[in-house]
């Protein structure tokens, strides 16, 4: 009798399409299966993009968003949530109802305000929406600077927002989320300092070598990562540092494939394989 192959760690992400395969659901679907978890994907809107920009986004509607999520819950067991651009308020409403009902099952949430050009993603009443709706029941939210600081400016008083990273760290956590990794590739640093935060304040920083050029998705590929990790069984500093690891090596092999950004090679280790077969 042939044995049933056991189950790989199912990660449910709610993110939206982006035609290049660069970011968006596409980079969550290929992270999560280079670090060996089968993904499950409900697609919040639709990108017209490419590794220039973005043209437009159209969101799906929030009926469909619930369907697609409560189907695939209703059938299988999910180990983590990994949410990325959601399109629209009411998809906000629609997913923040849905991981409602899961509390103990671990949500990454990549916050992404804009592009890498700066083309918006999420106005002030989505963003609202974020830190009422799903901060409250985040494991991990993974801004990059400038988007944490957008948030924190959102609800700053008149005298203008925080500047020190501690501080809008301490701002997050307070609206609800458990812990926060800022990413630093948007400072003027030598150095890509990335830092974790929890209730107690810094629990980690790790320093990164600055690769040169920009790149489409490594947003996408980091919070997929700790999500996979995450589902993996690895607690939160664990699961921070190895999906760390692992973007860093899919941007350090990255690749130009248009006229516009590089796209992160989340199957690295696998082209690495290949090219040493041939060679032996």
């Amino acid at each position: 009798m042939i044995a049933t192959p056991p189950v790989p760690p199912l990660v449910l992400v709610f993110a939206a399409s982006d035609p290049s395969c660069g970011a968006g659901i596409q980079a969550d679907i290929l992270t999560l299966a280079s670090l060996g978890c089968h993904p499950l994907a409900v697609v919040t809107a639709l990108t017209v993009q490419d590794t220039v920009g973005v043209e437009s986004v159209h969101p799906v509607d929030s009926e469909t968003v619930e369907r697609q999520a409560r189907a695939l819950l209703e059938d299988m067991p999910v180990a983590a949530f990994k949410v990325g651009v959601l399109g629209s308020v009411e998809n906000v409403v629609a997913v923040a109802e849905i991981v409602a009902d899961y509390p103990d099952i671990p949500l990454v949430l990549d916050p992404v305000l804009a592009s890498g050009r700066g083309d918006e993603f999420a106005n002030e009443d989505l963003r609202a929406a974020m830190r009422e709706l799903l901060l409250p029941q985040c494991t991990l939210i993974t801004p990059n600077t400038v988007e944490a600081r957008r948030l924190v400016e959102d609800e700053a008083e008149e005298e203008g927002p925080e500047d020190d990273l501690a501080q809008v760290a301490a701002s997050l956590l307070a609206q609800g989320a458990q812990y926060v990794l800022l990413t630093g590739a948007h400072e003027q640093t030598a150095q890509v300092s990335n830092t974790l935060y929890g209730e107690n304040g810094l629990l980690r920083q790790d320093d990164w070598e600055r690769l040169p050029g920009s790149y489409h998705g490594s947003g996408c590929t980091l919070a997929s990562a700790i999500a996979a990790c995450l589902a993996g069984g690895s607690d939160i500093e664990a699961a921070v540092r190895e999906a760390q690891e692992y973007t860093w090596q899919t941007l350090a092999h990255g690749f130009r494939p248009g006229m516009g950004q590089f796209i992160p090679d989340r199957l690295f280790w696998a082209r690495g394989e290949a090219e040493a077969g041939e060679d032996a």
